[in-house]
This record gives C-alpha cells, sequence and structure tokens, in this order.
C-alpha cells in the first residue's frame, strides 16, 4: 500500500509540471510530493525562477539545476505566477490542512503571492471532513500567554520538533473543527499566532489526486 501511495504522489507531482511554462516564477512547496515533482521540473521546464519554502527544498531543486531566487526581504521576488505544494487534508470544499513539516507560514505565504496554486496530493490526502492535528506556528516571545488564549479554543499542545525555517515555536491545535472557516478567523485573531495550517478555496486553484493508475483534476477556485 505503501509503494502504491508513493507511486500515487509521484503521478500527481509529475501532472503538476503541465502548468509551468519557461520565464515563469514558481513557488515550491515543502514534503515527499514535491520532492516528486522537483526533478520532473527539472527535466521539462526551462528558465523557470523559483522560489522555496524550506531550506530542504532550496538545496534539493538546486542540486537539480534548478534556479532558486530569494523570497525575502523588500528586494526579494514580490510575484509568482504558479505556486505548487503538496497538503495533509484536502475536505470537498477545497479546504487544506497543511504544516506536518512545519513550513505552513512560508507555505501560506507563497500561495497567497501566486496567480495559480496547484495542490498535489495521493488519495489518502482526500477527507469529508478536516480534523486535528491543526499546525500552528507560535512567537516565542509570550508563549505561555498564547498557549493559554488558545486552550481556550480548544486542545493545544507544543510539538517536539525543531523551530520553523524562521524561529517560530510549532505547535499542534487538536480540538474540534466543526467549521473551517470560523476556526481558521479564531486562530487568526490570536496575538502570538504567527500562522495557522488551515488554507482556505479561495487560495486553492486545482487538486490533482494520485488515485491507483490516474491522476484526478479538481478545480476549485481561481482568483482574479
Amino acid at each position: 500500500m505503501d509503494r502504491d501511495i508513493e507511486a500515487e504522489k509521484q503521478m500527481a507531482a509529475e501532472a503538476a509540471v503541465s502548468w509551468a511554462r519557461p520565464g515563469m516564477s514558481v513557488g515550491l512547496g515543502t514534503g515527499t510530493t514535491v520532492e516528486y515533482l522537483l526533478p520532473a521540473l527539472a527535466r521539462h521546464a526551462e528558465g523557470l525562477r523559483c522560489v522555496s519554502t524550506s531550506p530542504r527544498t532550496e538545496e534539493l531543486a538546486r542540486g537539480l539545476g534548478i534556479s532558486v531566487e530569494s523570497f525575502s526581504g523588500p528586494a526579494g521576488v514580490a510575484h509568482l505566477d504558479l505556486a505548487i505544494d503538496g497538503a495533509d487534508q484536502v475536505d470537498p470544499q477545497g479546504w487544506l490542512v497543511k504544516g506536518g513539516g512545519a513550513a505552513h507560514t512560508r507555505e501560506k505565504r507563497v500561495a497567497a503571492s501566486a496567480d495559480v496554486f496547484i495542490v498535489i496530493v495521493s488519495s489518502n490526502k482526500i477527507v469529508n471532513r478536516l480534523t486535528a492535528p491543526i499546525p500552528l506556528e507560535l512567537l516565542d516571545y509570550g508563549l505561555a500567554a498564547t498557549l493559554r488564549d488558545l486552550r481556550e479554543i480548544g486542545d493545544v499542545q507544543v510539538r517536539d520538533a525543531p523551530r520553523s525555517p524562521d524561529g517560530g515555536v510549532i505547535a499542534d491545535y487538536l480540538g474540534p473543527v466543526d467549521d473551517p472557516q470560523d476556526l481558521s478567523l479564531r486562530l487568526a485573531a490570536l496575538p502570538g499566532v504567527v500562522e495557522h495550517g488551515l488554507f482556505p478555496p479561495s487560495m486553492v486553484t486545482t487538486v490533482l489526486i494520485g488515485r491507483g493508475d490516474f491522476v484526478e483534476q479538481r478545480d476549485v477556485a481561481r482568483r482574479p
């Protein structure tokens, strides 16, 4: 079964390459599915200007000869034509949960900067409704107070994991996810929460799902 899932990841990742055109600026996500994307991108898309959401993705991309530019500081890339990334969960409306790899703050910034955001997943990532854990990135400053406030919404645990690429503390919301929109707003409103791992359908253009021996394309939304 694990081999089947890995094959589905690879199919979805390779299908996403058709959205990339020479000269495009492309945001590269983080995770095992994106690692299947990079060799295909290196083979079939020349002249790309890429930004990376994690040091690992940047290292792998550069090793394959993909040009990676800075997304940091006022002189960094400001606009992306395309972003491609995986997801931990995808619900029927197109809500995503991301952040299992602790890079969701960067991933959301990259996705929001792109005209088109393609999500690549295996079939086991498709769910009827989102469930915990919902990854969080938190400021270390005032962390105890932030955790106290978060626990008024639901159970939260600090993850036994390295800090985010930008130094944030990684935690997981473990409470109910009855209404993703409401929970998204409540988490985002709390001072000390740098970012949460709920991505709205309005951010997603298309989900590519590896299913057995084919790729299902699920169009969600397209920003103007």
